[in-house]
C-alpha cells in the first residue's frame, strides 16, 4: 500500500540562542508570504504559548507546538501532514537555541526532512555572522541548510558583509534593518501578549516590508500521512467552561481541538470581566497572569460566588499553573477565588522550568496513566492538600498534583493529546 503524502513549502527558523529576534522574524516572513496569496500556517517548536499569539497575528490561524517531548512524534507528524494538506507554507519557530534541549528543535528538522533558516542578530558584527552560521551548520551536517537571516543589521554595506562572507553552500536569506519600534516587550514570562502590544499588526507589517517581496520562498518538503486514531466520545454532550482573558490563556489550541474531537462543547468566559460562569458541566481555569489583575480579581465577588457554587456542586474543575494560584484562597496576599486550601505568591526567582511527564496511579483496575505537560513560572503555592501525582522532568524535581473533591490543580500546563483517555477525565466527576 502506498504510504499518502502531502507537500507544501516548510522552513524552521532557528538561532544560536534566544533574544535573537526569532518570533518577529517569523512572524515577518508569514506576513510576507500572505501578501504575496499564499496560505500560510505557523508553528511554534517547543512548549512556549506567547509567542504562538504574536504567530497567529501574523497568519490569521491557530498556531500549534511542535515538541518531540512534551507532545510525541505521532503528534507532530499529524499536525505537519495537515498542514501540508492545507497550506502553500509552513513556518516552524525554533526554540532557545538550535541545538538547545533534549529533544531539540534541531532534532524536529532532522526528524521530518525540514530545512533550516538561521536568524542570526547582527548587532555589532559582521563577518563573524558567517562564522557562527558556518559552525552551527557543521555541528551536524545532516542538517538541510535553508539559508540566513541577518536581523539588526544597521545598513545595506552592514549586510552586504555578512553575505560576501557566507560559504558557498549556505545560502543567503535576506536581512532586517535595525528599528526600535520592531522590538517587542518582556516580563518574566516572556514576550508581552499579543493583545497587550497595540500596534503589534503594524510591527509586524512593517517587518514584512523590511524583508522585502524578494524573500525567496522555503524549499518544498513531503510529509508522511499519520497512522489513523479514532478519539472515543468520551465528554460527548459535555459543555466545558473555559477561562480566557488577559489573567488566564495559556492554552494550547491542540487541547481545545481534542475536547471538541472527544465531543465536548466549548465555552469561553472571562474571571475578570463576566459576573458567573457559564452555563456548564466542566471548567477549565489555564494558566497566565492573574498576579496582573489581582484588583480586578479580588473585587469581582460575583464571579467568586459563581465559581464556588460550581465547586461546591461537584463540578469537575481544572486548575493549572495560574489558574491554581487563582484558585487558592490568596495570591501575593490578596484575596481570590478561594476554591482551593493554599496561598499562592510570585517570587523573584523562577520556581520551574522544563518539559515534564505527570504519571496518575491506577484507578478501578486501570493502569496507571501519563501525560505531558510543561512547567514555567515564578509562583509558590503553599497548600496541605492531597497529592494524587507527581511529575518527572529530565532536569530536576517535578511538580505535584493536587486534588480537592473534583478540582484537579497544579502548576502543570498538560498537554491533552498525549493521553486523550486521561485528560477527558480532569472533567468528568
Amino acid at each position: 500500500m502506498t504510504q499518502q503524502t502531502a507537500t507544501c513549502h516548510a522552513i524552521l527558523l532557528a538561532a544560536p540562542a534566544s533574544g535573537q529576534g526569532k518570533t518577529m522574524t517569523t512572524a515577518a516572513l508569514a506576513r510576507a508570504y500572505r501578501k504575496r496569496g499564499l496560505r500560510v500556517q505557523a508553528f511554534k517548536c517547543g512548549p512556549d504559548f506567547i509567542d504562538g499569539m504574536i504567530l497567529e497575528v501574523a497568519t490569521g490561524k491557530p498556531v500549534y507546538n511542535l515538541d518531540l517531548g512534551m507532545c510525541g512524534e505521532a503528534d507532530a507528524r499529524r499536525l505537519l501532514y495537515q498542514a501540508a494538506q492545507e497550506n502553500d507554507v509552513t513556518l516552524l519557530e525554533g526554540v532557545m537555541g538550535l541545538y538547545d534541549g533534549k529533544p531539540s528543535c534541531a532534532d524536529i528538522a532532522e526528524r521530518f526532512g525540514i530545512p533550516v533558516a538561521l536568524v542570526l542578530n547582527a548587532k555589532a558584527m559582521a563577518q563573524t555572522c558567517a562564522a557562527i552560521a558556518y559552525g552551527l551548520y557543521a555541528y551536524r551536517p545532516t542538517l538541510l541548510r535553508a539559508g540566513v537571516i541577518a536581523n539588526q543589521v544597521g545598513s545595506e554595506g552592514h549586510a552586504n558583509m555578512i553575505k560576501e562572507a557566507l560559504p558557498a553552500d549556505i545560502p543567503w536569506l535576506g536581512a532586517m534593518k535595525f528599528d526600535t519600534q520592531l522590538s517587542l516587550p518582556e516580563r518574566h514570562l516572556g514576550l508581552h501578549l499579543a493583545q497587550e502590544i497595540t500596534d503589534i499588526d503594524q510591527r509586524i507589517e512593517a517587518a514584512a516590508q523590511l524583508l522585502g517581496e524578494e524573500i525567496p520562498l522555503p524549499p518544498a518538503v513531503q510529509f508522511d500521512a499519520p497512522e489513523k486514531h479514532a478519539c472515543a466520545p468520551l465528554l460527548q454532550g459535555k459543555t466545558i467552561a473555559v477561562a480566557k482573558d488577559a489573567a488566564f490563556c495559556f492554552i494550547y489550541q491542540a487541547n481545545l481541538d481534542l475536547l471538541r474531537s472527544l465531543g465536548a462543547n466549548i465555552t469561553f468566559f472571562s474571571p475578570l470581566h463576566d459576573v458567573q460562569l457559564p452555563q456548564a458541566d466542566a471548567c477549565w481555569l489555564p494558566g497566565g497572569y492573574p498576579e496582573l489583575h489581582l484588583e480586578t480579581l479580588t473585587h469581582n465577588t460575583s464571579m467568586r460566588e459563581s465559581l464556588q457554587t460550581a465547586a461546591d456542586s461537584g463540578m469537575p474543575i481544572l486548575a493549572e499553573c495560574g489558574g491554581m494560584l487563582a484558585a487558592g484562597a490568596s495570591l501575593n496576599e490578596k484575596a481570590v477565588f478561594g476554591l482551593l486550601a493554599g496561598h499562592g505568591t510570585i517570587e523573584a526567582k523562577r520556581q520551574g522550568l522544563g518539559t515534564q511527564h505527570a504519571t496518575f496511579p491506577s484507578t478501578s483496575g486501570e493502569a496507571a496513566a501519563t501525560i505531558g505537560a510543561h512547567t514555567f513560572h515564578y509562583g509558590r503555592f503553599e497548600t496541605s492538600l492531597p497529592v494524587i501525582a507527581h511529575s518527572k522532568g529530565r532536569y530536576g524535581a517535578g511538580e505535584a498534583v493536587y486534588r480537592q473533591q473534583n478540582i484537579t490543580a497544579s502548576f502543570l500546563h498538560f498537554y491533552f493529546p498525549s493521553n486523550p483517555a486521561l485528560a477527558a477525565q480532569f472533567f468528568l466527576p
